[in-house]
């Protein structure tokens, strides 16, 4: 071989092997931002979800007044989850007046108002006050306690009474013969009290398992 072929063929070869390498740089380039786009991608796709889950959980299981409802849960000794599930079952935590006259965010009657107000020492107690949501809601968690003090602590006659008044569930439990032998699927003999219990227990699971901090549980 030439020593002039020997050059060419030595600068060829040095052409190839620098070009090779050039084109795995190019490569692992490549691969190095295809990595980071999919890294920024997920935690893109990751935020998005998480505000896509706020946006849902905002309209199917909403959550107003948490320090309200903190605060009255501990007062009364009352698990605040089910205060947030018996608002969500009640008024979907908007304060309005049903067609019956039920009041505020835990649709409280005025009768029922006016007991608690003589019950609890609410002296000067008018029914316009029922419009404020932490009245409205220290009123509806005085009567949940009462309610359970009635019913030996049973949450699912509580519930019961305070859609359908004590004096059904009363019949309905003596009916059962007594409360042990109560059941709530069979022996609440109205349709929309069994789904107003059905709803308040799983709202209750709702709010425990979503809201935890916002309720300090």
């Amino acid at each position: 071989m030439s020593t002039t072929t020997a050059a060419r063929t030595t600068g060829t070869s040095r052409r190839s092997t620098w070009a090779t390498r050039r084109r795995r740089t190019r490569g692992r380039r490549r691969g190095y931002v295809a990595l980071a786009v999919l890294a920024m991608l997920g935690v893109v796709a990751a935020v998005g979800l998480g505000t896509l889950g706020d946006a849902v959980r905002e309209v199917t299981l909403p959550l107003r007044h948490d320090g309200i409802i903190r605060q009255q849960a501990a007062e009364k000794e009352l698990d605040p989850a089910l205060i947030a599930a018996v608002i969500y079952q009640e008024s979907r935590f908007q304060n309005r007046t049903s067609s019956a006259g039920a009041k505020g965010l835990m649709q409280i009657l005025p009768s029922t108002a006016q007991f608690i107000a003589r019950r609890s020492g609410g002296t000067q107690f008018e029914i316009r006050d029922l419009a404020n949501p932490e009245i409205n809601i220290r009123y509806g968690a005085w009567y949940l306690r009462y309610l359970l003090g009635t019913y030996g602590g049973d949450a699912t006659l509580a519930v019961a009474a305070y859609n359908a008044g004590h004096t059904n569930v009363d019949r309905w439990v003596a009916a059962a013969g007594g409360r042990e032998n109560f059941d709530a699927k069979t022996d609440i003999h109205f349709p929309e009290t069994r789904a107003y219990v059905q709803g308040v227990s799983e709202r209750r699971r709702g709010y425990r398992e979503h809201y935890a901090k916002e309720l300090g549980l």
